[in-house]
């Protein structure tokens, strides 16, 4: 714990240390976006959600000397690492400059570092109304907890290292921020309650990827007659439905796990169509056989 505490406020943490990291984390999040094999685990997560982010945000706060020390380094920070993360990209993304466009929301974030960098320094005066403050931090790492579960238990193994991440820093916060012992055991006690919750609903309500895989037509031709199954009916069930206004029917399928499998839509007279069936949390991509 010693050594936590001083991860937690012991470092010297000098402008050009601050600029390397804010660096160094740019470039990573921007490899970890540009590797395909990465898109679907838990090394991709930095480049959509704030976990990872609000825990370099609280290290950078509680290594900072004053309010506005605090409010600079945050922002500039962000300032440097979320636009590199987009510059990187550039030269390989199909879309060029204008993958820009998602800076928009996280500039909104960057903004926002200025007065949640200057208030987020009272953590370090070990009061009650400091746990208050870290709270909403706690409750946003427990949206990406609950997230990422629910991706694990639809892609497992995928995802267990951000779910494990998430868990481990919504408990060490508390620990390490504060040294009054009630605030701690408050802080660890809410986080695991809040961790055992989603943990429970999770498991109890699991994830579904409900979507309609393709429509009748000239291409798929398939009506109310056919049948549709799954080759292996653990990752969900396919059904034909007809179209909400009654002309034409679609494939509709509810996926339950993630993985590749073969669908077959059988006609009345028996003659079978195969597709090789490629299953993610929320895409999925069919090609006839």
């Amino acid at each position: 714990m010693d050594k936590l505490k001083k991860l937690f406020g012991g470092i010297n943490l000098t402008w050009p240390k601050l600029i390397i990291f804010a660096v160094i984390a740019g470039v990573y999040t921007a490899v970890m976006a540009l590797i395909p094999a990465l898109e679907y685990t838990s090394f991709n997560t930095i480049t959509v959600t704030f976990e990872v982010w609000v825990f370099f945000g609280i290290l950078i706060i509680m290594n900072s000397r004053s309010n506005l020390d605090s409010a600079l380094k945050c922002f500039v920070f962000f300032l440097i690492s979320q636009p590199l993360v987009y510059l990187i990209q550039v030269p390989f993304s199909y879309m060029g400059w204008s993958i820009f466009g998602y800076y928009k929301y996280w500039f909104i974030w960057t903004i926002l570092c200025l007065p949640m960098g200057f208030i987020g320094y009272y953590m370090k005066k070990d009061k009650w109304w400091g746990y208050l403050i870290l709270l909403p931090m706690i409750v946003l790492v427990a949206d990406s907890y609950g997230t990422y579960l629910s991706r694990f238990i639809f892609s497992y193994p995928y995802y267990i290292l951000i779910v494990l991440f998430c868990a481990a820093t919504m408990i060490l916060y508390p620990l390490a921020i504060f040294n009054d012992r009630k605030i701690r055991l408050i802080g660890a006690v809410v986080s695991c309650v809040l961790i055992i919750g989603l943990t429970v609903y999770s498991f109890l309500k699991p994830p579904v990827y409900s979507t309609d895989i393709m429509g009748s037509n000239d291409e798929h031709r398939f009506d109310s007659t056919y049948s549709v199954y799954l080759e292996d009916d653990r990752y969900g069930e396919v059904s034909i439905i007809p179209f909400p206004d009654g002309d034409g029917h679609l494939l509709h399928a509810e996926f339950k796990h993630a993985g590749r499998t073969v669908l077959t839509i059988e006609a009345p007279d028996g003659q079978k169509t195969e597709y090789d069936l490629l299953i993610e949390r929320d895409y999925y991509e069919v090609n006839r056989k």
